[in-house]
């Protein structure tokens, strides 16, 4: 693989193999000396054109532990801001030598044009394209169901059989569109629980289940995904008020008490905590949300070490394959 850009691109093989190399590199944030030399000498560019602190610097920690150098562009105060464009902006981080680009943008389908358009030489990684997807998340959170889910069957694992469900705002939600695909490869069933005006248009052909009734699906349920309300990219009502949503579809601790005693109880951030979730239950000893961004440090270190190809993980060598 040279880009990351879809979930769905990716096989079922491939995706365990991204998995199983998170689980070797997770070891590092225990060690003393948090960094292996694996990418040392190459360059890894964090192109964001929104605001993400979260992914942004989970991205910018995972190079960095692989001794990668890393540039941060920001589009607030740049040339960006000034009227320049994807294509220039990326021929002039060519100009530098990056070897990765990590890419997030407002405009769905961003990433797949630096890609086959040849403005990079570099593998791009799309860190988020407008509504579109946000692969990284969802192996993240793969990654974390995984180590809760399978008991400990270790490497080589995928999530066959499991059932995840994922509530709420799906209808501007990249990541519930990337771990529907992912998780299907892997083998899980999804559901998509939503409002009927937060479900998007061609759902059907999702390989999930839709359901309107959060409490018909929370008994079957081993991994219990809440979604953000994103309210920045709403122009209309969606539903009569917040508190009418958070009645319907937010995560109290009733509802959670009615989960499998094995389930997890999962949030991609931020939170709006009262709404899809309450603070009770973000807190809680079933919440993984706090995992879930260690995690991502872990798998996008696999991410970047799968492709610009890192030594061994154990760091015997110190060069790139």
């Amino acid at each position: 693989m040279k880009h990351l850009l879809s979930a769905g691109d990716l096989s079922r093989d491939e995706a365990v193999r991204i998995l199983d190399t998170a689980e070797e590199l997770l070891g590092v944030a225990q060690r003393p000396i948090k960094k292996l030399p694996t990418l040392r000498g190459r360059t890894v560019v964090n192109l964001f054109f929104e605001d993400s602190t979260r992914t942004r610097i989970s991205f910018e920690a995972a190079a960095k532990r692989l001794s990668a150098d890393v540039i941060n562009f920001s589009a607030k105060g740049s040339s960006a801001s000034k009227g320049e464009g994807l294509k220039d902006t990326a021929l002039t981080l060519q100009a530098m030598g990056a070897d990765a680009v990590v890419v997030r943008h407002g405009a769905s389908g961003a990433p797949h044009r630096l890609a086959h358009e040849a403005w990079t030489k570099g593998a791009v990684v799309n860190a988020g394209d407008g509504t579109h997807e946000h692969p990284t998340q969802a192996l993240l959170d793969a990654f974390t169901m995984r180590r809760h889910l399978t008991h400990g069957t270790g490497t080589g694992a995928d999530l066959a059989g499991k059932r995840i469900t994922i509530v709420g705002d799906v209808l501007h939600s990249r990541v519930a569109r990337s771990n529907a695909l992912l998780l299907h490869t892997l083998g899980a069933h999804v559901t998509l629980v939503a409002p009927p005006t937060l479900l998007p248009v061609g759902v059907h052909t999702w390989p999930v289940s839709t359901s309107y009734d959060l409490d018909a699906t929370l008994e079957g349920t081993d991994a219990l995904m809440m979604l953000r309300v994103q309210g920045e990219r709403m122009n209309a009502a969606y539903f009569p008020s917040a508190r009418e949503y958070s009645r319907r579809y937010g995560l109290d601790r009733a509802r959670m008490n009615r989960l499998p005693d094995h389930a997890v109880v999962m949030h991609p951030g931020p939170m709006n905590r009262g709404m899809e979730i309450s603070a009770d239950v973000a807190d809680s000893d079933r919440s993984v949300i706090v995992e879930q961004v260690t995690n991502g440090v872990a798998v996008r270190m696999a991410v970047l070490y799968l492709l610009l190809g890192g030594a061994p993980a154990d760091g015997s060598n110190e060069g790139t394959a």
